[in-house]
C-alpha cells in the first residue's frame, strides 16, 4: 500500500467506548449493542410465534409467553458460548496465562461458533423442559440471530476489533492500534452480510415460501448462508487468529465455517419441500 493511498484513508470515527457514566459505572457501546440485538431478535421471535399463518397447520410450536423464557435460555448460552469459544477456540494459550480475563466480556471478545454451540445447548434444554419441538424452536431463534450478529459487528467495529487487511480501496479506514495504514473494515462487511443480508434471505424464505412449516428448514438455511458468508468476509480480515493453519488463505473462521456451510446446505436440500410435478 503506497503512503499517498494511505492519506486519502477514512479515519477512523472518534467513539467514545464508554455511553454512559454513572459514578463508577460505566455502560460500554459494546455492552449496549450485544443487548440491542438480543432485545430485537427476542421482539421478532415473538411476533414469529404470534403469527400462525407461518406454522404447519397453522399451529406455532410454543406460545408467546414462552418466548420470554427462551430468550433468557438463549441470552445465557450466546454470552456463555460466545465467551468460551472465544477462549478456547482463538486465544487458549493467553487466557491459560490470564485466567481472570475470561471474564472481561466487556473489553471485547466473543467468537460466534462458540456462542453457537451455547445456543444449540440452551435451545435443546429449553424444548426439553418445556416438552416442545426442538427443531422448530431452533428454527425461530436461527430467524432472529442474524439481528444479535448484526449489533455483534457493529461492537466488534466500535472496539477496533476483528479488523481487515491493509487495503487500498478508497473506503479502507485506520484503526486505532493497528498502525498507519487503512485497512478493510471487515466487521461491517459481517454487519452487511451476515446480519442484514441474511435477515432479508430468512424472512423472504419464512414469509415468502412458509419455510417455518417444515421443522428444521430455517435452521439449515441459516447455517448454510452464515457458514457461506462467514467464509467470504474471511479473505478481507486480518489473519491474527491462524491457531490452525500458519500459512496460506485458509483462516481458522474458514475451518470453522466451511462444515457448517455443507452441514446446512445438504440438510435445507433434504428437507426442503418438493413441487409435485
Amino acid at each position: 500500500m503506497s503512503p499517498f493511498a494511505s492519506l486519502l484513508a477514512i479515519p477512523f470515527p472518534a467513539i467514545d467506548p464508554i455511553a454512559l457514566q454513572i459514578g463508577p459505572i460505566a455502560i460500554r457501546w459494546y455492552g449496549l449493542a450485544y443487548v440491542a440485538g438480543l432485545l430485537l431478535g427476542w421482539l421478532y421471535l415473538k411476533r414469529l410465534v404470534s403469527t400462525p399463518r407461518l406454522w404447519r397447520d397453522e399451529k406455532p410450536p410454543f406460545s408467546p409467553e414462552l418466548a420470554d423464557d427462551l430468550f433468557i435460555w438463549v441470552a445465557i448460552g450466546v454470552i456463555v458460548g460466545g465467551r468460551l469459544g472465544h477462549v478456547l477456540l482463538y486465544e487458549p494459550g493467553y487466557y491459560l496465562s490470564n485466567p481472570l480475563q475470561i471474564l472481561y466480556v466487556w473489553q471485547g471478545g466473543m467468537a460466534f461458533h462458540g456462542g453457537m454451540l451455547g445456543t444449540i445447548l440452551a435451545m435443546y434444554l429449553f424444548a426439553r423442559r418445556q416438552g416442545v419441538p426442538a427443531l422448530s424452536v431452533m428454527d425461530t431463534v436461527s430467524a432472529a440471530v442474524p439481528i444479535g450478529l448484526f449489533f455483534g459487528r457493529i461492537a466488534n467495529f466500535i472496539n477496533a476489533e476483528v479488523v481487515g487487511r491493509e487495503t487500498n480501496v478508497p473506503w479502507g479506514i485506520v484503526f486505532p492500534g493497528w498502525g498507519d495504514m487503512a485497512r478493510h473494515p471487515a466487521q461491517l462487511y459481517e454487519a452487511a452480510l451476515e446480519g442484514a443480508a441474511l435477515f432479508l434471505i430468512l424472512r423472504y424464505l419464512i414469509y415468502r415460501h412458509r419455510a417455518l412449516a417444515t421443522p428444521g428448514l430455517i435452521g439449515a438455511a441459516f447455517l448454510a448462508g452464515y457458514g457461506g458468508f462467514r467464509i467470504i468476509c474471511e479473505f478481507f480480515k486480518y489473519d491474527e487468529y491462524r491457531t490452525i493453519v500458519s500459512e496460506g488463505w485458509l483462516t481458522t473462521g474458514m475451518i470453522y465455517s466451511i462444515p457448517m456451510a455443507l452441514f446446512g446446505l445438504v440438510a435445507y436440500l433434504v428437507l426442503r419441500p418438493r413441487t409435485a410435478s
